[in-house]
């Protein structure tokens, strides 16, 4: 896929990425996200400071994500690189309501918005250093 075939890939409908990373103790860890494309590239999501996966992402800022099409023809992305973490609450507020707009609809978006915005919630950017992508597989 082209640069901008992957962008639309990743972007259509609601598709979640299976975020991988890895615990302290080597272990992999692999979890459903939402999230949106920045037009940097970077793949954008929240996530609650106490769990799993933030506690994985500040101690080692390195993730891969993987989204795929599950109906044929198969088509999937991957994107591996560094991660920044914020707690910049406007900024949760401005990327949680896009990810909320995404995957509940436009008349929801504010309400996940203000739910996310909060103390303890974190903004991730995954920094796509590689991305594979492959369409059409079956065909």
């Amino acid at each position: 896929m082209s640069p901008e075939e992957t962008t639309a890939f990743l972007m259509e409908g609601t598709r979640t990425g299976k975020l991988a990373t890895t615990t302290a103790d080597g272990q992999t860890h692999v979890v459903p996200i939402w999230f949106v494309v920045d037009d940097d590239g970077s793949i954008v999501f929240t996530c609650d400071g106490s769990s799993l996966k933030a506690k994985a992402l500040t101690r080692d800022p390195r993730a891969a994500i993987c989204v795929d099409d599950q109906a044929p023809p198969y088509s999937f992305v991957e994107v591996r690189g560094p991660v920044s973490v914020s707690t910049d609450l406007d900024d949760l507020r401005h990327w949680a309501t896009r990810i909320g707009g995404r995957y509940m609809g436009a008349d929801r978006a504010a309400e996940f918005g203000e739910r996310n915005a909060v103390e303890g919630e974190l903004l991730v950017r995954l920094h796509a250093a590689k991305v594979v992508s492959l369409g059409a597989i079956s065909d």
